[in-house]
């Protein structure tokens, strides 16, 4: 099934086979994590400043990738990567619950690590002196470095305005104990890499496709996460995904891509060479197509997305903006923070955030995890009920009326937790088949004397900008945009379009949605790195959308024919 990346380059990665670690018996501690636990214990009873200031935190964190990743261009193998690597996370907290040395100390000071994050790595294997000796170095260097900082957060405190949002930096959680057994791929490489080979060739037939590839790329995930409140567990994720692509230059200069993925969650869920095949056909076709696409001009007017791209839209203008911890920053625009309680979308339209939920129709979720980077068990979140406005995303800090975690603390290793999104679920109670929907669309435009209006049936991706010192607008990237015309012509494939604006307007346009829920499956990328997600949302109507022209590139294709255009086919 096709999915959607967007805001910051996926990177899915293949375990070795036989590079796996013995898997632990259900319930028993694994090694490493009785390893990680004697190293914390240690250094919770015994690490101390000489004015006798102590963690009244620590958790260790210790992620085992292991990867492979294979892709062929026009008949040929590209690359073939294997690999495996173990990272380590230190989180050391000093003062309280209350006030910590992660409080956002205002006025301009930049927190470097806070900004960008650091892992270290750290031991292959389980041998208790090598993992304990980076666990001590890194800890001291890491509660060294929270003790500076805390002196400044209370220099700040006591400086600065009375912040409007007390809450506490850091809540109290119940400690959570599972081990779930190591995970492996049994990926015959070999084999894939001859299929992909074989796939990839049908680019030669097609000479105006001047860059294209197929490949096969999967990451195994051993986490192991220890912390000084009991929370002992061992989780494990395993993403694998096939992309094809393709991708021209118009004669105007324009750069034209497009793609199309597979994700699964394991071997089974992966496409045959058959179905293979067949995107990549579609891509290049596509591709040709859009070449020869009519650039559009600048257009405010009605537009449906289709399901997946509905998706990506919605993730965009809503789901960074409900994100807990970004309703007590004071240098973000805060879009929802007093709007509990309070209708921000239709009364047809609501939304959840489940990450427990692993499949959608058939189809495996990358936004599926059990316990988040804090090691708090994942849980299902109803965020709008009936367009009503009824809770945040959140991690371990809260923020005033929301105390608790429930579950959405991410990262990728080497960044701060913060809270971000799942599995995010547009539900609606107004809906549609796809004709009507196209039909009302039509509708539209002749109410609004518009000659047609869009239809947007793939979006490559998108970002969007929360914080109040810049424009807190969001961009939109659509690949495939179709005319709907208003007096029956055949619709007509456009190029060279962005959907932009702000979410409270693109909310109050919403008019109807269809009955045709879809997955995409993506990696979101923030200030806490890049994590998978998906969305799932049927297609909506919107009485007025506004698209502007995409950046063009100026160089003329290229001057010479390509040497496939000299094979004999």
């Amino acid at each position: 099934m096709k999915s959607l990346f967007f805001e910051f380059p996926l990177i899915i990665l293949l375990v070795l086979p036989g590079a796996r670690a013995e898997s632990p018996a259900p319930g028993i501690e694994p090694k490493l994590v009785q390893i990680m636990s004697e190293e914390l214990d240690y250094s919770m009873q015994n690490l101390a400043t000489p004015d006798g200031m102590r963690p009244y935190f620590i958790s260790y964190t210790i992620t085992d990738t292991q990867r492979a990743y294979v892709s062929a261009e026009i008949g040929a193998l590209n690359s073939k990567d294997t690999g495996r690597y173990r990272t380590l996370d230190v989180d050391v907290r000093v003062g309280d619950y209350q006030r910590d040395n992660t409080h956002k100390i205002r006025g301009g000071f930049f927190d470097f690590e806070s900004m960008f994050g650091s892992s270290y790595d750290i031991s292959l294997d389980d041998d208790p002196t090598a993992v304990k000796q980076t666990l001590w170095k890194v800890t001291d260097q890491k509660f060294k470095a929270a003790v500076k900082k805390y002196q400044r957060v209370l220099t700040n405190l006591k400086t600065k305005v009375d912040e409007e949002d007390q809450s506490a930096d850091f809540s109290e959680e119940e400690p959570q104990v599972c081990y779930e057994p190591a995970v492996t791929c049994t990926l015959d490489l070999e084999s894939w890499a001859q299929r992909l080979e074989k796939i990839s060739e049908m680019a030669k037939m097609y000479p105006l496709i001047y860059n294209s590839g197929v490949s096969l790329s999967s990451q195994t995930i051993n986490r192991y996460l220890v912390n000084s409140e009991g929370t002992k567990i061992q989780t494990n994720q395993k993403f694998l995904r096939v992309s094809v692509s393709a991708s021209s230059k118009a004669e105007d200069g324009m750069e034209i891509d497009q793609s199309e993925y597979f994700c699964a969650a394991s071997e089974n869920g992966l496409p045959t060479a058959e179905e293979i095949s067949k995107a990549f056909q579609t891509v290049i076709d596509e591709v040709l197509a859009l070449r020869q696409a009519p650039v559009v001009e600048p257009y405010s007017g009605p537009a449906i997305l289709v399901n997946r791209a509905s998706a990506v839209f919605f993730h965009e203008i809503f789901g960074h903006r409900i994100e807990g911890h970004r309703q007590k920053d004071v240098e973000e625009g805060q879009t929802f923070t007093k709007k509990v309680g309070q209708s921000v979308l239709p009364d047809f339209i609501s939304v959840h955030d489940d990450p427990t939920l692993s499949s959608f129709g058939g189809e495996d979720l990358r936004g599926f995890y059990e316990f988040d980077d804090e090691g708090v068990s994942a849980r299902r979140v109803a965020l709008v009920d009936e367009g009503v406005l009824k809770n945040f995303l959140m991690s371990r800090s809260p923020v005033e009326g929301f105390p608790r975690s429930n579950g959405h603390g991410r990262r990728s290793p080497g960044y701060q937790v913060v809270s971000r999104m799942g599995n995010t679920i547009v539900t609606s109670s107004k809906t549609m088949s796809f004709e009507k929907l196209r039909q009302s669309l039509i509708a539209e435009c002749k109410q609004q004397n518009k000659p047609y209006g869009l239809l947007f049936d793939d979006i490559s991706g998108g970002y969007t900008g929360t914080q109040r010192a810049g424009a807190q607008v969001f961009k939109v990237l659509p690949i495939v945009v179709y005319r709907v015309y208003a007096d029956g012509r055949p619709d007509e494939l456009v190029r060279g379009v962005d959907i932009v604006g702000t979410p409270l307007t693109c909310f109050s346009q919403i008019i109807a949605t269809g009955d045709d829920p879809a997955v995409f499956n993506g990696t979101c990328g923030a200030e806490s790195g890049s994590v998978p997600v998906s969305g799932i949302s049927p297609s909506i109507l919107v009485s007025q959308v506004e698209i502007e022209k995409r950046y063009r590139e100026q160089d003329r294709p290229p001057i010479l024919p390509p040497p496939i255009q000299d094979i004999d086919q």
